[in-house]
């Protein structure tokens, strides 16, 4: 099938790569003409284990193409996906659909045979109505249904998601559109893979119900760790004993400084606006993003008590700064507020992550961003884990604590990587989230077995 992708940014590059791995010819066009000379180059713009290499190979067997010219991308396409951003607007948090309306009227002159318009952009309900409409205005003889098909790609893990989903929600009432979209997606519904047809608004709304609900079992699991920490339980037994229950099942139950990226933070907001024009308030969402909010700038809260209650003029190593490991992602990172929270109480900031150099200079100027973890300990009264990368789980624990200020060797662990006994018995004074069960600052381990 013919395929054109509007917008080669995270999900339009992922899906168009995949989709051309099944064979199909796609063309993914973009306005942005460094990021279309860096794609014809054999490079990528954005880290995502895989992905390089197959934009490579399916660029190189003829399936993958990178244009700038839509009405030859859309005029020759069965199917169009539009995945263009669809940002937070500045001021109401509302989803700004800017790029979704005007790509569609972009395409509209172009649609000359039957052609599928698919929304995989994360959109409120009602939007494919409106994309309909822009159509039908701009080129009334246009045949096209317009089909929502939502994206559930996890950044690090974008490439298995596609290929190996857990569900494709596609939502039209037209069969020809029912008949493209499973042609489409053929290898996948060879394999078996479950594939949920509803109407359209059903699969817009699903999308953002699925990142709401997700942000408030992370959310639950937070204020349990806090919880834990008063009444001296574990968090990690506590989220273990739950995830046993195949009802709730224990993805998403890791205690930490609670959730960010590109998806969680804008959704959840976009969702509970939608919600209060409906006349319809989701307070437990509501709730969720005030507690989440609040959740970063306690755990700076949580570093400055582990220093004794004062870091005015001291050096905090960072380790991690994207929102989640395997991507250079740094949107609604935790690590920006904990930063920032630090900084105001005085801190003075050396960080180190695998990816996000670039990021991390463009959004935290006022920081030192050194080239490995040892350099980030280097003079440091504490460390702080902000993301759990795999690399950190291997370092040099005795190097680590040389480099640090030897009057104060804290070790404080946001996502609860290490192992206390371990890490006490390196030498560090050890604060975890939600491990009740270790006593006073951590110095101690009550269950050094665990």
């Amino acid at each position: 099938m013919h395929i054109a992708m509007i917008g080669a940014g995270y999900v339009g590059l992922v899906s168009a790569t995949c989709f051309a791995d099944f064979g199909h010819d796609v063309v993914c066009v973009d306005k942005d003409p460094n990021r279309l000379n860096t794609l014809r180059g054999g490079k990528i713009p954005i880290y995502e284990p895989g992905l390089e290499e197959l934009v490579k190979s399916n660029a190189e067997a003829g399936r993958l193409h990178f244009s700038d010219d839509v009405g030859s991308a859309t005029g020759r396409a069965d199917i169009v996906f539009l995945a263009v951003g669809t940002p937070s607007r500045h001021g109401d948090g509302y989803a700004d659909l800017t790029f979704v309306y005007e790509a569609a009227r972009e395409i509209a002159p172009h649609l000359s045979d039957f052609t599928v318009v698919v929304t995989k952009s994360t959109v409120p309900v009602g939007t494919g109505d409106e994309v309909e409409r822009i159509i039908r205005d701009v080129n009334p003889a246009a045949q096209c249904a317009v089909v929502s098909n939502p994206e559930f790609l996890r950044e690090g893990s974008a490439i298995e998601d596609f290929k190996k989903p857990d569900r494709i929600i596609i939502g039209t009432d037209d069969q020809r559109a029912q008949s493209i979209m499973e042609e489409v997606y053929g290898p996948l519904c060879a394999n078996e893979a479950p594939i949920l047809f509803t109407g359209r608004r059903t699969a817009e709304l699903t999308k953002y119900a699925s990142n709401a609900f997700l942000a408030m079992k992370i959310t639950f699991i937070n204020e349990m760790a806090d919880l834990c920490e008063r009444v001296g339980a574990d968090v990690l037994s506590v989220a273990r004993g739950m995830g046993m229950d195949a009802r709730i099942g224990d993805r998403f139950l890791q205690a930490g400084p609670g959730y960010g990226g590109s998806c969680f933070p804008k959704d959840s907001t976009a969702l509970t606006n939608m919600a209060q024009d409906s006349d319809s308030p989701l307070r437990l969402v509501e709730t969720t993003v005030a507690i989440n909010d609040q959740r970063r700038r306690a755990m700076a809260r949580k570093v400055i008590r582990a220093c004794g209650g004062r870091v005015r003029g001291r050096r905090i190593g960072i380790l991690g700064l994207t929102f989640k490991p395997d991507t250079d992602d740094m949107r609604e990172a935790p690590s920006i507020p904990i930063i920032r929270t630090l900084l105001d109480a005085g801190a003075i900031i050396r960080a180190y992550d695998p990816a996000a150099v670039a990021g991390a200079n463009n959004t935290l100027r006022e920081i030192e961003i050194c080239p490995d973890p040892y350099a980030a300990a280097e003079g440091a009264a504490a460390l702080a884990v902000i993301t759990d990368w795999d690399e950190f789980s291997s370092l040099d624990l005795d190097r680590l604590r040389r480099q640090m200020d030897p009057a104060s060797t804290v070790l404080v662990d946001l996502r609860n990587m290490f192992d206390p006994a371990r890490i006490t018995g390196a030498g560090f004074v050890y604060e975890a989230v939600g491990r009740g069960d270790l006593i006073g600052t951590g110095a101690t381990v009550k269950h050094a077995a665990e």
